[in-house]
């Protein structure tokens, strides 16, 4: 579960609490205004593409005056292409110079070409107690699976793993009816849908008086933490230094109540943070890279390749990419009513992760991986676990269960895999 999702279920898992002196959900947004501020906000997301790329420049630029008068650094937390074009817009339109700091080593290759290309600094996973680090079959082997979305494997792990202190949210997940600090609601969001509930819901069966299945494996939202969130949130806690993120709330999630609801720029008690692309669209973010790939082949990928060469960031053999655009997302193209759209990828990540997967068009992102990466995609499916007899198995057992094809054979055969409307409401 993602940090907006572990404090949901932190406050839910509070109900031991006397009801006066609880403040409700809903009473809460009513005192801070969330509705107007949502409203607010979204019709900012309605508004042209200049408008959005000013908005951007000044939300990024006051964050950073914010932060230099607070003493804070600023960093860009860089992964994928959102975050690569945010990295060049804030240095070259806002001239903000914010180191970009990412778990490079889980992206694909040529994703970490493009962050050494730009001197992006790697920061290695967290240690586990044996003093190795933690790997991605390590950390599924242990938690479990990321599969349909991070909001809904958190809740998963939840129903997982039972204990006094989650009682409540676990009854919240299954039927939908809330405590105090939810407002006593019948029919809440923290309730999984049918389709997960049908498959995930088991593990209450005894308690709620249900007949729900539940599967032979794990699945849990803490890939992330381990392999990327945790180790860059320490690097920004040594450097004295809080990030810019490459985030749009028409994302949708928690992300988008999250931004809808605090803006671009937060300053929290606990959290601090920039997300000057959140009122972005696909469209704007794409028009956008290829504004900064004009200047990457214009002469900027010169000048990074001089800067990095003086400061001993790169070797003299390596090939500075001819594009921003990683080559997994192929190139950015218009279709015949403008729309623009990447050629390949539509959106990346760590190559073992599920999240989504439920929602993509076959081929998939695991079909894409078994024409570029066999041997990979072997082990993925096949042998990245072991089972309590310890039999090899992996996220072929997984997508089966949810009802996913992943055998290359079938592709265009079956409808696993096709996206329903049900799907886009996780």
């Amino acid at each position: 579960m993602g940090e907006d999702g572990r404090q949901e279920a932190d406050r839910y898992e509070q109900e031991g609490r006397e009801v006066g002196e609880m403040e409700s959900v809903q009473e809460r947004m009513e005192r801070l205004g969330t509705k107007e501020k949502i409203a607010t906000f979204m019709q900012k997301e309605k508004q042209p593409y200049e408008f959005k790329r000013k908005y951007a420049q000044i939300r990024a630029e006051e964050f950073a005056s914010e932060c230099d008068g607070r003493g804070l650094n600023y960093h860009v937390s860089v992964g994928g292409l959102d975050s690569i074009v945010l990295y060049l817009f804030l240095h070259e339109i806002c001239h903000i110079n914010a180191p970009g700091v990412s778990a490079s080593t889980l992206e694909d290759k040529s994703i970490q070409r493009v962050h050494k290309a730009l001197g992006i600094i790697n920061v290695p996973p967290l240690k586990r107690e044996d003093g190795t680090y933690w790997t991605k079959p390590r950390v599924i082997q242990e938690f479990g699976f990321p599969v349909i979305s991070k909001e809904v494997a958190g809740k998963i792990e939840l129903l997982q793993n039972p204990t006094e202190k989650n009682k409540t949210v676990r009854h919240a997940i299954i039927t939908g009816e809330t405590g105090a600090y939810g407002g006593w609601q019948k029919n809440s969001k923290m309730q999984l849908k049918q389709k997960w509930l049908k498959l995930f819901g088991g593990y209450e069966n005894e308690n709620e008086g249900c007949d729900y299945e539940k599967p032979d494996f794990k699945v849990s939202s803490k890939c992330c933490y381990y392999l990327k969130e945790k180790n860059c949130d320490d690097w920004g806690k040594e450097h004295n230094s809080v990030p810019y993120l490459g985030l749009m709330a028409s994302e949708g999630g928690r992300r988008a109540r999250s931004l809808r609801m605090n803006g671009c720029n937060y300053f929290g008690a606990s959290t601090i943070r920039s997300a000057p692309f959140a009122i972005f669209h696909r469209q704007d973010i794409l028009q956008l890279a290829l504004e900064m790939d004009t200047l990457w082949k214009g002469g900027l990928k010169e000048k990074y390749h001089e800067k990095l060469l003086k400061e001993n960031c790169l070797s003299n053999s390596f090939k500075m990419p001819d594009s921003i655009i990683p080559e997994i997302y192929g190139t950015i193209e218009k279709k015949p009513d403008g729309t623009l759209y990447t050629t390949k990828a539509q959106r990346t990540g760590c190559s073992m992760c599920g999240f989504g997967i439920h929602i993509e068009k076959r081929p998939h992102r695991f079909d894409l991986l078994h024409e570029n990466n066999p041997k990979e995609w072997d082990y993925l499916m096949f042998h990245m676990c072991k089972d309590e007899n310890g039999n090899d198995y992996g996220w072929a057992k997984v997508l089966e269960y949810i009802g996913v094809g992943w055998d290359p054979t079938t592709i265009g055969e079956n409808c696993k895999g096709q996206m329903s409307l049900e799907d886009f409401i996780d």
